[in-house]
């Protein structure tokens, strides 16, 4: 009996979803966060966005803050597009009309019971190859 193979997902394939679809593309696969976030996880993610912003005003920084949903390209020849809750990117020249390409200076994920060994295991990893250099 031969075995079903499974399909691998572009970049391409990922932005021909729909808008109101969320989902990741992690090494060719589709990851569907089909579950809206809670009203708690919305305001830890207001919260900390607009204070990681306003920290970087107040220092004159030139970093941006950019809450989910946020395309991130981690890396030019892989087909892995994320979306961090709070991504934090100095370099402009990463930022393109889609999201940004490159890893991100500041990632920080906001955990939940359903996604705690996808961020704190998988997604660490894809972290931490691409050079991200400060994840939460």
């Amino acid at each position: 009996m031969a075995l079903a193979l499974e399909k691998y997902y572009t970049e391409d394939d990922y932005y021909s979803l729909p808008e109101n679809i969320r989902a990741e593309l992690i090494d060719g696969e589709l990851i569907y966060n089909q579950a809206a976030p809670s009203r708690l996880h919305q305001a830890l993610l207001m919260e900390l966005a607009g204070s990681i912003r306003d920290y970087i005003k107040s220092k004159n920084g030139s970093c941006r803050v950019y809450p989910a949903p946020f395309a991130v390209k981690l890396d030019e020849e892989q087909d892995t597009i994320v979306e961090p809750d709070i991504s934090v990117i100095c370099d402009k020249s990463k930022l393109t009309d889609r999201g940004c390409t490159g890893a991100p200076d500041w990632i920080i994920e906001i955990i939940s019971p359903g996604t705690s060994s996808h961020d704190y295991v998988r997604k660490l990893a894809l972290y931490e190859a691409a050079g991200v250099r400060e994840y939460w």
